[in-house]
């Protein structure tokens, strides 16, 4: 971190501020403000990540740290507090409008200032994280009791369940007593335990914790009995934390909505204190916004989820992966082209990749007839080196995917001792190692990214239903079963999802392109061409597995079986393995 660093103090109304400010003056200046029961130093991860291209402002808030307070409840009103979030910007940028960045109940205070009168006039921008508007938050409350719904009653009760601790700081003396007599040294134990994130406390730790309970004593019942509407014309950027204990997606992102002219909401992975344990993806998130063309004229085109999420607003109509990014591996017939056009229905930008060139190109032109955005790649899957470059270049030309399906296939059968080495690096190299390259390379950026994602992969119902010619196909496909299993544990604290999708009989090219070992090539033709006869008569196309695969992702399915045979399979394999084994002994190609 730079050592441009000035203290000062700021005085208010009742107290004394202390603030820092960090880095170059002249540079747009952002104000951080800071939740309960923190201190400014939450923020020195992020104003590290900053500072080099901001002039970086922190305080403690009124009776926090080392400022100084009141002490009783109507001293720390957020009118007051917001008057104190006036003060410092005008002392730290005189004239000037700055951006705010608010957590927690930092978030709460900024925004009381970004609604009021003149907001506009002192704020460039205001990114909130883990923290609503009060009055937002009571009217939204109110306007699900007053047409109640399931859904509403369920948004409102897991609210309900994640404030429990406002009902108790409500509470007669005992709630300060509780900090000041031991609840101070075992919090960073508490916030470990619940968040994985470990937080420094600071000396005033036992009385912030006390005191900053006023915070909640002066505002909470005012604003829920009595709520205004205060709108916004300062452009906001919500950041929704995914595993946030205290306040939850719908009120993060709903509530502001009727009040907010200008509101772009993004998912990021993390906690409550996603601010401390990934300062530099807020650092990151903060600097996009406030350095894009919606904030700063003539500054960069927003990245792919600014626009989206400014998309969103005010359409009823907007179709469900609008804007988002779509690859799809083995997207140049079948059950890829099937998907990348189904994606493309709803609105998505589809990366269409094959080993065929030519029949890539074909789903291009069909996925640019729908009016979608595609860009065309041509791919190894089984090639780690190729797939490392192919990540890399949809990351520079289209942006960190939002949906992954690796779809890339091939199918073999016939006698295991009738299977050569060769065989069996073939369809582990593109069955198994493709969906490992698919998953590792993009799922280190999703991961990177902070946004969440989900990952497809095209397993089949050979997986979990042995054969007795199928054993390279089924070891293959069991392979792509387990392994997502195995990711969708690992990746869910990333908010990346992970579905197998696992299909019965369908009527796709694989049939005419399997190789039947221990077949002369006269055999196996007459074997595919009766096979494929077979799976016609089926009847069963990919776009109803590329409909299951979209309904995957929307619903997050960890395994979905697809047919009436994967489905059967499926339970014969679980409640009657003996049975399964049996049918095994069935050679299906005559």
């Amino acid at each position: 971190m730079t050592q441009d660093v000035r203290s000062f103090a700021v005085t208010v109304d009742g107290g004394k501020l202390s603030v820092r400010t960090y880095g170059d003056p002249s540079k747009p200046t952002v104000l951080l403000i800071h939740g309960y029961p923190d201190t400014q130093a939450v923020w020195d991860g992020v104003v590290s990540e900053l500072v080099d291209d901001f002039h970086v402002v922190t305080y403690d808030t009124r009776g926090i740290g080392a400022s100084k307070g009141p002490l009783f409840k109507h001293g720390y009103t957020l009118e007051r507090l917001a008057d104190d979030l006036y003060a410092v910007a005008d002392v730290v940028a005189p004239g000037l409008p700055v951006h705010l960045v608010g957590h927690d109940w930092g978030s709460v205070q900024a925004w009381e200032a970004v609604t009021r009168a003149d907001s506009a006039e002192r704020f460039l921008s205001y990114t909130s994280i883990s923290g609503p508007c009060l009055d937002h938050a009571a009217l939204w409350t109110r306007s699900g009791l007053r047409k109640p719904t399931p859904k509403a009653a369920v948004r409102s009760l897991k609210q309900a369940l994640a404030s429990w601790y406002i009902v108790a700081f409500h509470l007669p003396v005992a709630p300060r007593v509780v900090w000041r007599l031991g609840l101070a040294k075992q919090w960073p134990r508490i916030v470990k335990a619940i968040e994985g994130t470990s937080v420094e406390t600071s000396a005033t730790l036992s009385r912030d914790g006390s005191r900053g309970v006023l915070y909640y004593r002066a505002n909470m019942l005012p604003k829920l009995r009595h709520p205004q509407e205060r709108s916004t014309s300062v452009p906001v950027q919500v950041l929704t934390p995914t595993r946030d204990r205290f306040v939850t997606p719908a009120l993060a992102t709903q509530a502001p909505a009727p009040w907010t002219e200008r509101l772009y909401v993004r998912q990021v992975s993390g906690g409550h204190w996603i601010v401390v344990k990934k300062a530099a993806l807020i650092a990151e998130r903060v600097k996009e916004f406030v350095l894009s063309d919606i904030v700063t004229p003539g500054g960069p085109e927003p990245v792919r989820s600014l626009l989206r999420a400014e998309a969103r607003q005010g359409t009823k109509d907007r179709r469900e992966f609008e804007d988002k990014l779509v690859v799809v591996t083995g997207a140049g017939s079948g059950i890829g082209r099937a998907t990348a056009l189904a994606f493309a229905e709803q609105g998505a930008d589809i990366v269409v990749a094959d080993i065929d060139a030519v029949a890539a190109a074909r789903t291009v032109e069909l996925v640019e007839l729908l009016g979608a955005r595609a860009y065309l790649y041509t791919v190894d899957v089984a090639s780690a080196e190729a797939m490392e470059r192919f990540a890399e270049d949809v990351r520079t030309a289209a942006g960190v995917p939002d949906v992954v399906v690796n779809n890339a296939g091939i199918g073999m059968s016939g006698p295991f001792l009738a299977t050569e080495v060769k065989d069996w690096e073939r369809i582990l190299g593109v069955n198994v190692w493709g969906v490992i390259h698919g998953a590792r390379c993009f799922g280190e950026m999703m991961r990177e990214r902070g946004e969440g994602g989900h990952i497809v992969n095209l397993a089949s119902a050979a997986a979990y239903t042995p054969s007795r010619t199928l054993s390279a196909y089924s070891t293959s496909k069991a392979a792509v079963l387990m392994l997502s299993e195995c990711l969708r544990a690992e990746f869910s604290r990333y908010g990346i999802g992970v579905s197998a999708i696992c299909p019965g009989f369908i009527a796709t090219n694989i049939t005419r392109t399997t190789k039947f070992v221990g077949q002369s090539a006269e055999q196996q033709e007459r074997t595919r061409q009766r096979i494929t006869g077979l799976y016609r008569r089926r009847n069963f196309g990919p776009e109803k597995v590329a409909d299951r695969i979209v309904a995957a992702v929307r619903s997050d399915k960890p395994v979905v079986p697809v047919a009436l045979e994967a489905k059967a399979g499926r339970a014969i394999a679980r409640l009657s393995p003996a049975l399964a084994r049996r049918m095994a002994k069935i050679d299906p190609t005559g």
